[in-house]
């Protein structure tokens, strides 16, 4: 008898030892749920479910709250006593409606959304699965909360309230992507990263100084790539999944794989995707002006202007790209995780469109006009301690190193001199974060950063007629860029109702440029330029609960951007017969903003959320007249140019309000809608208001969703407002030849919506089925200040494999 207790024993104990292992489930469908996170504050501990959605979740035993939330599920709280009762098996419910996330972005840790004052958005791999995006760029449009502007397919320049370019910031698994020459014009640099090897993306709304530093004006966008994940037993996890893509817009051939590989201790992930995208179609019905009649070919080594054979087809706008990672992870113990990270991409040559249907005397301008191959390549050490006592309860250091290669090739029609301007970064980054907790009321962030860019500028030209090289003027002065900060955030939580959140950031930037690789060229004043300043940011942010349904959010905060390379040393032709030279006087831009959110939650059935913000930008840096050696005119590539500079010579406004809806209209069928509208003006340089160029028209997204059984069907309509000649900027209305045509025959920017429908169905436990068309109804539009027209009716078929 004796013997068969201590042998039942014995056998409890076994499953009480593997029980440790927790499996998170949907409720409806018995899928695995990847990524689910689980927190507990005593004892501090944040885990997430690997592919198989398991977790070890020994580290929480004797846990009384342990916190289980999932993008799109109702949060759960258990002890650990009955998770083990229930033997271990979770399974979540789906919710459209909740007010209850975790989110990265804010402070660089775990927090619940509802503590945080400033409004932040989340896209999740659920939702990047059934949008399948082509890119970066237009998974972060899919979210109806960034508006994308693009001069090539080869592009993605996101718009966040009133603000684009180099006073948004991206951050790459934590690590800032922006260089000493992010520009003030449009960028592309979004669609170096990969949608398909990207965990999760954040959108932080407003200035996001105290954690990113400069930059962080209109917002932070937050990418976190897939991370390895260990196995919850003895056995090996693999894991890993093979993704094919076709739209019918462009031809678009995509390929994607991922491998992941984890033991107890050890785990690695690799990536690899290839994108093949032809010339772009545009849609049957819209404004006669956004026709592509005709396009140049070098034919015999002469420049002819040939007509084009279907005027609906953009020539030339096709490219490809390539992007690998490989991440390897190495937690010794529960308190230590080491994790190296390899990011690559690279694209084939791809034209500048918007270049490409610019007149003059009614010819296009160039005879070619195409950026060379845009390089990145990120390396990436993270180490994550966690103590039981002393300065911190967990630390993160990063520490980075990007390379990033871009060029730019030009050639007027019938000219032989082809200019090549080739741009090179090295960036050294380091991070130190910290978090401190006092008891449960109170938690310090903290952290220092240090970032340095070096960058090599070169010129050369060609004569496209017998191939002779000379040596020509550079874009940029051959510069290093260095920033170095300390920050403090306090979060005090006076109860379950109430949190404050304060912070504070000390920034200091030096930038040392030397010109003398352009003196030959262009006769500047100086031949050298040191910029030694600094900058104080902070914020205050209050977040009032009086239920679980409700959130009431007042954040005030400030943000600055620091002179970079681009702005104190470039030497471009910005518009047709102005010329952009060097100012080395430059000084930091400061915004102020403040905004006040409310989201409310009824009945379960019924989500609003409205945020409304103002933010004034002062001492901004924007292009104005300019004088070299007193002369405001001078010969730039053979044209007579104003001679323009960027300098401390504005103040911006912008304010608007993001609204949100999400309706459960019954089991499985739900109703969603964003929506945003923004109004923006600065100042002149006679004194005058003109609208800002990159404060969007109103635009969103409205879906009607319908999940069972895991099927996923959603038809939605995106939509944008117009922006009349008079609401057009300054800038705007030099860059005519984007625009349609008014009654009066002056440049403006319709407005547009596109029908779409998307389904998702998993075809079983390894197979997944995606499927849509977009633009239905086949409308020709063009985004707001793009240069390239939109894909008219595209059809989308995708098919992925799971292991």
């Amino acid at each position: 008898m004796n013997r068969m207790i201590f042998t039942c024993w014995c056998c409890c104990m076994v499953l009480l030892a593997h029980a440790q292992v927790l499996t998170v489930k949907d409720q409806e469908s018995g899928l695995p749920l990847e990524n689910a996170t689980l927190s507990s504050t005593n004892p501090k501990v944040f885990l997430s479910t690997n592919a198989k959605g398991q977790a070890d979740i020994s580290a929480l035993n004797g846990a009384e709250k342990i916190e289980i939330r999932y993008f799109g599920y109702k949060t759960l709280v258990q002890s650990y006593a009955e998770l083990s009762q229930a033997q271990f098996m979770l399974a979540l419910i789906p919710s459209n409606i909740s007010l209850d996330q975790v989110v990265i972005s804010a402070t660089r840790w775990n927090q619940n959304r509802r503590d945080i004052p400033s409004k932040v958005s989340i896209i999740s791999s659920r939702d990047m699965v059934l949008q399948n995006p082509q890119t970066a760029a237009d998974l972060l449009g899919a979210s109806g909360e960034v508006f994308i502007q693009k001069s090539q397919q080869g592009g993605g320049s996101p718009m966040i309230r009133g603000f684009s370019t180099n006073r948004l910031l991206y951050a790459i698994d934590g690590v800032r992507m922006n260089t000493a020459i992010f520009r003030s014009g449009n960028i592309q640099n979004v669609i170096s990263l990969d949608p398909f090897a990207t965990e999760r993306t954040e959108v932080f709304f407003g200035p996001g100084s105290i954690i990113y530093g400069s930059d962080a004006i209109g917002g932070v966008m937050s990418f976190e790539t897939l991370s390895p994940k260990f196995s919850s037993d003895e056995n090996p996890l693999i894991t890993g999944k093979a993704l094919s893509r076709f739209s019918s817009a462009n031809n678009e051939k995509t390929a994607h794989f991922d491998l992941n590989v984890g033991w107890k201790k050890w785990a690695l992930v690799s990536s690899f995707s290839s994108f093949d995208f032809e010339d772009l179609r545009m849609g049957r019905f819209g404004p006669r002006e956004y026709l592509r009649p005709f396009y140049v070919q070098r034919q015999n080594n002469t420049d002819v202007v040939v007509t084009n054979d279907d005027p609906l087809v953009q020539r030339p706008t096709g490219y490809k790209q390539i992007n690998l990672m490989q991440k390897v992870r190495f937690q010794p113990s529960d308190r230590w995780d080491f994790q190296y990270a390899f990011h690559y991409s690279s694209t084939s040559d791809y034209s500048r469109y918007d270049r490409h249907i610019r007149l003059r005397n009614g010819l296009p301008r160039s005879g070619e006009f195409y950026y060379g191959p845009q390089v990145w390549m990120m390396n990436l050490f993270n180490i994550t301690h966690t103590a039981k006592k002393g300065l911190y309860d967990q630390m993160t250091i990063r520490l980075a190193q990007q390379f990033f290669e871009e060029s730019r090739v030009d050639r007027d029609l019938n000219r032989t001199e082809r200019r090549i301007r080739v741009e090179k970064v090295g960036a050294s980054s380091a991070n130190f974060d910290f978090l401190k907790s006092f008891g449960t009321k109170h938690k310090l962030f903290y952290g220092l950063e240090g970032v340095i860019d070096e960058v090599e500028s070169t010129g050369t030209n060609v004569d496209v007629s017998n191939n002779k090289e000379t040596v020509g003027p550079s874009r940029y002065p051959q510069s290093t860029w260095s920033s170095y900060a300390a920050y403090l955030n306090y979060q005090w939580k006076a109860s379950d109702k109430f949190v404050m959140q304060t912070g504070i950031r000390f920034n200091n930037f030096v930038l040392d440029a030397d010109f003398s690789n352009n003196l030959a060229f262009y006769p500047f004043p100086f031949s050298t330029a040191e910029l030694k300043d600094g900058a104080v940011t902070g914020s205050l942010g209050f977040v009032f609960n009086p239920t679980d349904k409700l959130s009431i959010t007042a954040n005030a905060s400030t943000g600055f951007r620091s002179p970079n390379v681009d702005d104190v040393g470039k030497v471009f032709d910005s518009t047709p017969g102005s010329v952009v030279i060097p100012n080395p006087d430059l000084e930091a831009e400061y915004a102020y903003n403040f905004e006040l959110g409310i989201a409310k939650v009824f009945a379960e059935v019924l989500k609003i959320d409205l945020t409304g913000f103002y933010t004034t930008l002062e001492n901004a840096m924007v292009r104005r007249n300019y004088t070299l050696n007193g002369q405001s005119q001078i010969d730039y590539n053979g044209t007579l140019s104003q001679v323009q500079a960027i300098q401390n010579a504005a103040v911006a406004n912008v304010y608007g309000i993001q609204a949100g809806l999400e309706l459960k209209i019954a089991k499985g069928l739900s109703f969603s809608s964003q929506f945003n509208v923004q109004e923006g003006e600065e100042e002149l340089d006679n004194g005058e208001k003109s609208p800002s160029r990159h404060a969007a028209p109103w635009f969103g997204i409205s879906r009607l969703t319908y999940l069972a059984n895991g099927l996923n069907l959603q038809f939605y309509a995106q939509y944008s407002g117009e922006v009349s000649y008079e609401n057009l900027s300054d800038e705007g209305r030099a860059t005519d030849y984007i625009y349609a045509i008014d009654a009066e025959g002056r440049p403006y920017s319709p407005s547009w919506y596109t029908l779409n429908f998307k389904a998702l169905y998993p075809i079983n436990e390894r197979f997944t089925l995606t499927a849509g068309v977009e633009n239905l109804s086949d409308q020709r539009y063009r985004p707001y200040s793009s240069g390239i027209v939109a894909p008219g009716r595209n059809v989308i078929l995708a098919l992925s494999v799971g292991f």
